[in-house]
């Protein structure tokens, strides 16, 4: 398992912190409940501190309605851009759960080289750590850096 180094080693080190916290829609509470967006808001309350934005109550299904890039559009809001030749480990991953559609999951990228992984809050499971296996990689709509703690 490689290391990554300076504030990307911090944010994969408390993602793993949060792994086995049950999945729990809206939540954002290391043990109790998370998910993806509440994995994410947490990771940054303890890398960077405080909340980064207040959060409207949001269904499941939230973006879908409206066609619009929440996600995509919060994460370009707070974080930096980052291409894909340029991801490492600490940055966010957005995803599309299906081809056109809007973004709607959000992971953490862990490790690089020969065995990819992100940590991640799964419907249905719990806060873990997957491979990112070719499946998942063609889902990425994006990625971004956090910045850096002052």
């Amino acid at each position: 398992m490689s290391e990554p180094a300076g504030q990307g080693a911090r944010i994969v080190a408390a993602a793993r912190g949060w792994i086995g916290t049950p999945y729990v829609h809206q939540a954002s509470c290391k043990g109790a409940g998370a998910d993806c967006l509440g994995l994410v808001r947490g990771v940054w309350r303890e890398v960077i501190g405080g909340e980064p934005v207040e959060v409207p109550p949001y269904t499941p299904d939230w973006a879908e309605a409206r066609g619009e890039e929440t996600l995509l559009d919060g994460a370009a809001a707070l974080l930096r851009p980052v291409g894909p030749e340029a991801a490492r480990p600490g940055d966010l991953i957005v995803f599309r759960m299906r081809r056109s559609a809007v973004a709607k999951h959000l992971g953490l990228l862990a490790e690089m080289g020969a065995a990819p992984s992100f940590i991640h809050a799964y419907s249905g499971h719990a806060v873990l750590e997957s491979p990112l296996t070719p499946p998942w990689a063609r889902r990425i709509a994006a990625y971004f850096r956090f910045p850096e703690r002052g």
